[in-house]
């Protein structure tokens, strides 16, 4: 490959709460001596970002001013460009692309112009953490549509229980998590006309989570959820970042795209109530060295190696881990582990099974606040030979120790 994949990376004291967790009576429990630890819980990487995004912003620090500004045409265009090439879609227009400081204050933008406070709000289950803490602090009663896997293990849409929901509560917004987090499910075209064509009987506001659309895994393709049709295009708000992507979350940013002009008037509105919101010049140029050629580039070896740690690990799970269950993500870089059989079997409750995981060195995170009582949340990008060693630890000193 081009791009540094298998380094392995020391991120100690460099400002990454992935690493830098206490070792003795912090929340993720204490390590035995003689064991580092894998940081697999937080969303970020343990690879070093692009080469491009480096040389952006080193230019730009070279110059010994950091004033008020606007965002130039060059990011712009390198928005627009980026999903042209990426996701096939055209028509994206400057004035279709909007800031927020990270994407759940774009989701609570949306909401804010879309519903009143106390409003219900659809939202699939398991649920990603920063909705729940985003909706709940900002008083919306959320409802759960919880996904159910197929005979195959795949997880789907419960189409019946969505429409029942919304009918019954007067739900008027429902958020999409696409691809969904933490199950990975790459949402099909089918998929989305289906669940908008609900959403259109009932005139409900979609605000669309695209922030993993990067990264799909063993060949799947994104759709944009405002693609699938001229509904989902008016009536959705999609919100996107190149921090998952390239491992930038400490820099702080993202966009959304939203074509309808009476949503986008509002949204635009509502996110500069607090003056503050309003993106950093260094994000800015850091995005612009992402979404060169170099960055498409570096994006497709990133895809093939988690595509790789993906297939180790759901394998190794399969064939080792009895009692332990999951279905194999399409996108994103995270496991979805549900552990109730083998927490039942062996007397341990999933709290003792993560600590336990936590004193052998591996650094996962509690899925009980993505609503699954017995889950375990795992982030598999870091180089493959610390998924291995990970595994390998899990195996021999955690799920069949002697």
């Amino acid at each position: 490959m081009k791009y540094d994949f298998t380094s392995v990376m020391d991120r100690h004291g460099k400002d990454s709460i992935a690493v830098d967790v206490p070792e003795k009576g912090g929340p993720q429990g204490e390590t035995r001596e003689g064991f580092d630890r894998i940081p697999m819980w937080v969303a970020d990487m343990n690879f070093p970002t692009c080469p491009t995004i480096l040389e952006e912003m080193q230019k730009r620090v070279a110059h010994p001013a950091f004033g008020y500004f606007s965002p130039t045409e060059e990011y712009y265009q390198s928005i627009i460009r980026w999903h042209s090439v990426r996701n096939h879609v055209e028509g994206i227009k400057p004035e279709n692309i909007g800031y927020e400081n990270g994407v759940l204050g774009g989701v609570v933008s949306a909401l804010n112009v879309l519903c009143s406070k106390g409003d219900k709000v659809l939202l699939h289950s398991p649920t990603y953490i920063g909705f729940t803490h985003a909706l709940t602090n900002n008083g919306y009663d959320m409802v759960l549509s919880p996904l159910v896997k197929d005979e195959n293990g795949v997880w789907r849409m419960d189409y019946e229980d969505m429409e029942k929901k919304i009918s019954e509560q007067h739900i008027h917004a429902a958020i999409i998590c696409n691809p969904h987090n933490p199950c990975g499910r790459v949402w099909t075209k089918e998929e989305l006309v289906k669940a908008m064509e609900i959403f259109e009987r009932h005139q409900v506001w979609v605000i669309s989570d695209e922030i993993w659309s990067d990264l799909m895994l063993n060949g799947h393709v994104h759709t944009p959820t405002q693609s699938v049709n001229e509904y989902a295009k008016m009536h959705t708000a999609a919100e996107y970042a190149p921090s998952k992507t390239f491992n930038l979350a400490g820099l702080v940013g993202s966009y959304d795209i939203i074509y309808n002009p009476w949503l986008r008037d509002r949204v635009n509105k509502e996110s500069s109530l607090c003056h503050y919101d309003s993106m950093n010049v260094l994000w800015m140029h850091a995005l612009i060295g992402a979404y060169k050629d170099e960055g498409m580039e570096w994006t497709d070896e990133l895809k093939s190696v988690l595509s790789d740690n993906v297939n180790f690990a759901y394998d190794f799970i399969k064939d080792k881990f009895q009692g332990v269950t999951l279905s194999k993500p399409e996108g994103t870089y995270m496991l979805f582990l549900h552990c109730e059989d083998w927490c039942k079997e062996h007397n341990m409750t999933i709290e003792q099974l993560q600590r336990k995981g936590v004193e052998y060195g591996v650094l996962w995170q509690d899925g009980r606040p993505f609503h699954d009582p017995y889950g375990i949340r795992m982030n598999l990008a870091l180089p493959t030979s610390r998924v291995k060693e990970a595994f390998n630890r899990l195996d021999r000193y955690v799920f069949n120790a002697k």
